[in-house]
């Protein structure tokens, strides 16, 4: 079961800033955090990424970020 809003409701703008603040906080949840406390993170994270990939399927991907680009940066 999720926590928080469900991903379809929240708007853009708070699909974007949960997302950041999630992001912000995983170093130290998974540092400190309670082995549940990093599991609802984990959903949480996996839910609110998985919306944002459902609505921009087409978002601009960096080369450097890919498999390719980065197989370059080590030669």
């Amino acid at each position: 079961m999720g926590m928080g809003v469900d991903p379809e409701k929240l708007s853009e703008t708070a699909l974007i800033e949960e997302l950041e603040s999630l992001h912000r906080t995983r170093h130290d949840t998974l540092l400190h955090g309670s082995s549940d406390a990093l599991a609802a993170h984990t959903r949480r994270t996996a839910e609110l990424e998985g919306e944002y990939l459902r609505r921009h399927p087409d978002r601009a991907v960096s080369a450097g970020r890919t498999r390719e680009g980065a197989r370059a940066r080590t030669e």
